[in-house]
């Protein structure tokens, strides 16, 4: 059973990823981003869940947490209209 949910996972983060280079807009690369993140920590899960291991739910945690206010960063500065790399 874990087998499938990792083969969902992975068909899921390759779509994600096709989002990700072919995105026509910025905000659309950021959502395929947090998609990817989002993917990540439901692999680390399944992984917990396989090997008994409750320490890689803390990573995963951590990872949620990271992607979740990188997140909110882009959207801030999307909405504001200056983009961090292309100061002047």
């Amino acid at each position: 059973m874990i087998n499938i949910i990792f083969g969902v996972l992975i068909l899921g983060m390759v779509i994600a990823f096709i989002r990700l280079l072919k995105g026509p807009s910025l905000p659309d690369r950021v959502v395929a981003l947090d998609l990817m993140a989002i993917i990540a920590v439901g692999m680390i899960t399944a992984h917990a869940v396989r090997s008994d291991q409750s320490i890689y739910l803390d990573v995963a945690l951590a990872l949620a947490l990271i992607s979740f206010l990188g997140t909110i960063a882009f959207a801030f500065h999307i909405e504001k209209g200056e983009l961090p790399w292309k100061k002047s």
